[in-house]
């Protein structure tokens, strides 16, 4: 009695991996023969003209949309994106849409080229098989890690739609106090640079033709009046070398705050002890702090990975090293207030609301208030900033602009005065 045997084969499963999406433009008329046109996205051109008689419309013309000559490529992905995406995915899938389809019409509706590819990009891997978290982990940029390890324990928990809408409240509020803080500190520094720009050109084209009338005069300038114009002639023979090192040092000085670590921390320590903008910034630190890691403890992850992600929300290095202490103690066992006391930096109403929200088992909740609390005091220190800076700016401009001005009409008062 002879057994045959035959080889097994292993069972294999192949996954296809879905057509990318492309955008068509489409010309064509209806039953009454009205021409109409549109756009609309499709794997190719045959999926339009299919969808397009089933609607009752001849196709005549139907292409791929051409691409601009410039700009194709679009801005880049901002965090105000991201936001504007956490919200509108989160709204969808509470309303019961399904993941896929909640991308592809965000993907098809944005009029960001990038944002748009990196959408449809992310539904192609959630159709081929993949987990949210992980098809956002493949843009990391645009994605940051607290931002994937809350959809990845949002999905672990079954609890994906609730979490998508506390990231998207979470991302606009972080979005909204990141714009209070550039407003704070750009007015000033724009202020300011018109101010030098407007000296500038005053050094350079005025000054010198008064230089020109003063030679007639044979007589000695007042010491403000030559100190101006000596500046003006350094201007004028040196402008170059000027524009060369100004350009220079804020361009090495750039790099090396993105390179180095030390400086950086240096830089921000500075930042917080300057009056009343430094207030914001420790606010600002703050608020972001207990936001962050109340929406990560409320999407459940544990807490000292929450610290870990909370770290670089902060905004701030010095705060981001004294949140790793503070990682490191809880892992040993001290509790989140006791080891906010010890890195001595923030305010005791904030470490005793910890300590409420750890013993009434509320931590996300207290850390939720502490957060509105902050950002409502940053955005009253802005309005304070503005308020504050508006008569300063105004004496700057009076002393660059108005101390030019006078010294130019120094030897007109001085030649009346000897005339008379």
């Amino acid at each position: 009695m002879s057994v045959t045997r035959s080889a097994a084969k292993p069972a294999t499963t192949t996954v296809r991996r879905a057509e990318p999406m492309a955008m068509f433009v489409w010309e064509g008329t209806d039953k009454r023969g009205v021409v109409m046109k549109g756009e609309q996205p499709a794997k190719n051109a045959n999926m339009i003209r299919a969808e397009l008689r089933r609607q009752g419309i001849t196709p005549k013309v139907v292409k791929p949309k051409p691409k601009p000559l410039f700009g194709a490529a679009g801005r880049r992905v901002s965090p105000l994106d991201i936001a504007i995406f956490s919200r509108q995915i989160a709204t969808m899938m509470k309303a019961g849409v399904p993941i896929v389809g909640a991308l592809e019409i965000i993907g098809n509706g944005n009029k960001n080229p990038r944002m748009q590819k990196m959408v449809n990009t992310i539904r192609s891997d959630v159709e081929s098989g993949s987990s949210l978290s992980e098809a956002i982990s493949k843009h990391p940029v645009q994605f940051d890690e607290l931002y994937r390890n809350l959809v990845r324990a949002g999905e672990s928990a079954g609890v994906l739609e609730t979490v998508l809408d506390t990231v998207a409240t979470y991302k606009e509020n972080l979005e909204a106090l990141k714009g209070k803080i550039k407003k704070a500190m750009f007015y000033p520094a724009a202020v300011l640079a018109v101010a030098l720009l407007v000296s500038a050109i005053l050094l350079v084209f005025v000054i010198p033709t008064f230089e020109e009338v003063f030679q007639g005069f044979g007589a000695d300038l007042p010491a403000f009046t030559q100190l101006v114009i000596g500046l003006s002639n350094f201007m004028v023979a040196w402008w170059w070398l000027i524009l060369l090192i100004g350009t220079g040092a804020a361009v090495a000085l750039i790099m090396v705050f993105k390179r180095s670590p030390v400086f950086q921390h240096f830089v921000d320590r500075m930042l917080l002890k300057i009056p009343v903008l430094g207030e914001i910034l420790h606010n600002s630190a703050i608020a972001r702090f207990a936001r962050t890691l109340g929406v990560t403890f409320k999407a459940g992850v544990p807490l000292v990975e929450a610290l870990d992600s909370v770290a670089g929300a902060t905004g701030n290095t010095v705060y981001e090293k004294a949140v790793y202490r503070i990682r490191d103690d809880v892992a040993v066992g001290f509790s989140v207030n006791m080891a906010m006391k010890q890195v001595n930096l923030f305010p005791h109403m904030v470490v005793q609301m910890t300590a409420i929200g750890e013993e009434a088992g509320a931590l996300d909740t207290m850390l939720f208030k502490v957060a509105e609390f902050y950002e409502q005091e940053v955005n009253n220190a802005v309005d304070a900033l503005s308020s504050l800076l508006e008569p300063l700016i105004i004496v700057i401009l009076g002393v660059l602009v108005g101390g030019m001005v006078v010294a130019m009409y120094l030897p007109i008062f001085k030649l009346a005065a000897t005339i008379v």
